[in-house]
This record gives structure tokens, sequence and C-alpha cells, in this order.
């Protein structure tokens, strides 16, 4: 059903976006400096809209890593000196690596406003950085013929970039919990032909941590009386762009796919010179970030997309990092792992462990563990409440189960019933991060394309569980697993196990 109400200004409060992950599948356009002349329909100069918040956000991210740098270079002349191999140097040294710090993350493009509040880019831009401050000083050191110095600013790139990747990860979340209040958004306007508009507009809202709001729609001459009486506001046929951008101080120009190349070379020049960005859909659903490329062949653009990763060493990483983090998860939360045993075994008698036959990599079944939160007669009295099944698609889901003991309501509250899972990690019939593992049953109902979470070993946890979890549709967690399925990266992966930890403190979608 369309989301969009009345026009409202950019000032105003409007659609809230909610938060979560992800990639997006809408290609940039990044328009030239914006100018300060020419006059909108209502008088107003484009210049004088509302401050963007990316320019103050970009700002707070170069003032912290500025004393993300400072504060490297005087921890490191610390460590180094009291083990003995550092060396005085001048307090503008610390000055210095601040500075270059700044510029190493500028120069990969880390403040960039178009770039910030999503996706994996301003991450990206700080490990870049750390690269190349290891080459820095490594060739100043080989100038000065000081090792000291090497190790002296070795030591602080490695801690510039972690406290880099901390401040982001930090006010990545900050943004998010504004967005989710109506603040920090971007006002878009949606271009296109009425239907690629509709399904566009609609992703977009329910895009997690798009941070767009959608103050209406721009459709052809002929499909304005068919898009307003579906409930969409229109704000002009497709040739009124620039002035509906200039009318509503519009941030994004978002094109639904199937526009020919001659409208959208023709709109990129009418919203020249202003603080406006393009965004173009592609048309390919699921498909985003890493996979796409555009690449030129005998002077003509074309967007090339990669096959996903599913072997190589990509997968052997993954494994790695599931063994490495499991095997930690484990050690430490043994304590806590015998505490909920007994405190289990001691409600009712029964198993502290539950077992169950899940489908997992490529259709293999396996036995996937849980701290048991139901009673021992659960799987019997399910039938009879199959007629209060409050989920879509073939999960059965409900949120007041009368089958969920005392102990496994917290259990489940807190995710703590999931901790046994690490031990699926280190057989390697899971992994810390993909899609959801499926009962037999549901896999027999599964249609072809939602077969393709089969393709990837499941996960303890995924981008389902860092955007509602039992909340969602079954529409919305199969689309999230597809989408985990076609674009999964280490970083993605890393990603998802930070959001975790939040997701488990909020208890969202968790019963």
């Amino acid at each position: 059903m369309p989301f969009i109400g009345p026009a409202v200004p950019a000032h105003a409060s409007g659609v809230l976006f909610r938060e979560s992950e992800s990639t997006g599948s809408l290609l940039v356009h990044t328009p030239p400096e914006p100018v300060t002349t020419g006059t909108s329909p209502s008088g107003l100069r484009p210049d004088r809209r509302r401050p963007d918040w990316s320019a103050r956000y970009a700002a707070w991210l170069l003032s912290a890593d500025a004393l993300c740098g400072l504060a490297a270079w005087g921890l490191a002349l610390t460590v180094t000196q009291l083990i003995g191999l550092g060396v005085a140097h001048p307090w503008w040294w610390a000055v210095a690596c601040g500075l270059l710090w700044v510029v190493l993350i500028g120069s990969g493009r880390g403040y960039e406003r178009s770039r910030l509040g999503l996706g994996s880019d301003e991450v990206r831009a700080v490990l870049h950085a750390g690269s190349r401050a290891v080459a820095v000083a490594a060739v100043v050191a080989a100038l000065l013929q000081d090792t000291a110095l090497l190790t002296v600013m070795v030591l602080a790139a490695l801690l510039a970039l972690l406290g880099g990747v901390l401040v982001r990860l930090a006010l990545r979340r900050w943004l998010h919990a504004r967005q989710r209040n109506g603040l920090d958004l971007r006002d878009t306007v949606v271009v296109g032909s009425l239907p690629q508009v509709t399904e566009l507009a609609d992703q977009l809202t329910g895009e997690p941590g798009a941070g767009m709001r959608v103050v209406g729609v721009c459709v052809p001459d002929h499909e304005i009386v068919e898009a307003r009486a579906s409930g969409l506001t229109v704000l002009g046929g497709t040739e009124d762009v620039r002035s509906a951008v200039l009318r509503h101080g519009v941030r994004v120009v978002a094109v639904a796919s199937g526009q020919p190349p001659h409208y959208l070379r023709e709109l990129a020049w009418s919203i020249e010179g202003l603080d406006t960005q393009l965004l173009v859909h592609p048309g390919l659903v699921e498909v985003a970030g890493p996979r796409m490329h555009i690449r030129p062949f005998i002077g003509l653009p074309l967007l090339a997309i990669e096959q996903p990763h599913f072997s190589g060493w990509r997968i052997s990483a993954k494994r790695v990092t599931d063994l490495v983090l499991s095997s930690l998860g484990v050690l430490v939360a043994s304590p806590l792992l015998l505490v909920l045993t007994l405190a289990i075994r001691l409600s009712d008698g029964g198993s502290a462990i539950f077992k169950q036959t899940r489908v997992g990599h490529q259709g293999r079944t396996f036995t996937m563990y849980k701290f048991r939160s139901m009673h021992v007669d659960a799987e019997a009295r399910l039938a009879e409440l199959m007629a209060q099944n409050e989920g879509a698609g073939p999960l059965f889901k409900m949120v007041d189960d009368p089958r969920i003991t005392r102990v496994g309501k917290f259990l489940r509250r807190t995710s703590l019933d999931e901790l046994p899972q690490l031990f699926n990690i280190l057989n390697g019939t899971m992994s810390l991060v993909g899609p959801r593992p499926p009962l037999p049953s549901e896999v027999e109902a599964y249609q072809r394309p939602v077969r393709r979470r089969l393709l990837v070993v499941p996960g303890l946890t995924g981008l389902w569980q860092v955007s509602g979890r039992s909340s969602l549709s079954w529409d919305e967690s199969v689309r999230l697993d597809l989408r985990y399925v076609e674009n999964w990266t280490l970083a993605l992966d890393l990603l998802i196990i930070w959001r975790t930890f939040w997701a488990v403190l909020a208890r969202r979608g968790a019963y």
C-alpha cells in the first residue's frame, strides 16, 4: 500500500524510517559543487535551504579523527617508552599525526557527505587510511634512519585505525537513533512511471538506515491523476523535477528503474548547481554494493555485475573467523552456560538442551542446539496452536506462546537460548552470520527463489536478527536472507555481529 502522505517542507517531520543495514541498490550520481544563483518558484534561493545534517556529521567525524590521531600518537609514544623502545619527540609531532590521519581519511573520500550514514564506505576509508599510514611511517623512518620512530608511528597508526572504526560505529548508532525519531533525514522525491515509483518508494520506507523521507513523487503527466487517486503526493510531472526540488527543499532525487538514458542525462543536467544528490535504481533486486561496477566498453559505460561468492578464499577466511570468535565466545561464556543449564534443569527437571533437526548448507540436515525454553511437550502441543499462528508463510510465530516456561521467557527476551549454537559453529554446521536455519517442513514449502538461502551456511545471527527478528513478516525475513546471500562480505559479517550486540541489548523483536 502506498505510504506517502501529504507533501511536507524540508523542515517538517514526516515518515520515519526503521534502522537496519545494510546494502542498497541505488547508483549514485554526485553533482558538482552547489552554486548560489537562481530562485525557486516560492522565491527561496536554493542555498537558503536548511543546512543538511551530513555537513554537521562530517565535521564531527573530522574532529573525532583528529583527536584519535593525537591520542594514538600519545599512547603509542607512552607504550614504546615504557618498554624502552621509544625516544622523546617534539610536541608538534602529535599535531602532525592528527592532521596526517585526517588527510589520509579525507583522501579516501571518508568525509564525502553522500557516503555518510549508510553502507560501509566510512569504515573502508579508515581501513585504507590505516594501511597508507603504515606506508608513510616506513618512508619517514627510512629518511630519518630512526627505527624507534618507525615503531611509534606504526603503533600509532594501528591505534588510530581502531579509534576511527569505533568512532564511526558509535556515531552511526547515534545517527540511526535520531533518524528513528524523524531527525537527520534527507527529503527525497521519487521519479519515474507509477508502478516503479510506488515500488521504489515502498522500498525506501522499509529500508533500514536509508535515512530518506519521501515527500512526494514525479510521474508522467498521463499518470498524475491515477497516482493521486492511489494516495501518492504528486509534486509534478517527470519534467518538473527541478522545480519540485527547489520548491520543497529536496536533498535527494531517486529515479526508479526503466527510464530511458536520454531522460537521465537531461535530469542530471537540470539539477546541476543544486545541493541535491541523484540516485538511480538499476532494477536489480537484492544485488548491491561490492558486486556492482560501472565499466567503460569502447566508450559505452555498462553496469558490470560480479557473481556472488560461495567458494574460494573468502569462505575459508569466514570459517577461520567463525572458529576464532566462537572459541572465544565459549571460553568467556562458560560460567554463564553452566548457570543457565542448572536453572533450566531445576525449573522442571527436563533436559537443558533442546535438539532440533534443521536444514543447512546445500540442503544437508544437522542437529541444532539451543537452551530449552519451552515445556517438554511443546512439539506435541503445536498442532492445537496452529489456528493462533501470528506469522506468515511456513514459519510459526506466536507472541504469547503458552508453551514457553518462565525461565524460557527470560532466555528468549535476552537471546541467551541461542548460546549453545556456538558449538554448532565450532563443528561447522553453522556460521556466526548467515540466514536463519530453517526446519525441514519449511524447506518443503520453499519456492525456487527462497531455496537460495541454502547456498550459504546458516547463521547464529544475520540481517533478520538486526532488523526485527520475530517482528518481521515472512516476506521481509526472506528478502533480508536473500540479500545477505547475494551480497555477503567479511566486512558485512563484522558489521552484523556489532549490530547484533545492540539488538540483543534493546531486545527488539525477541519473544
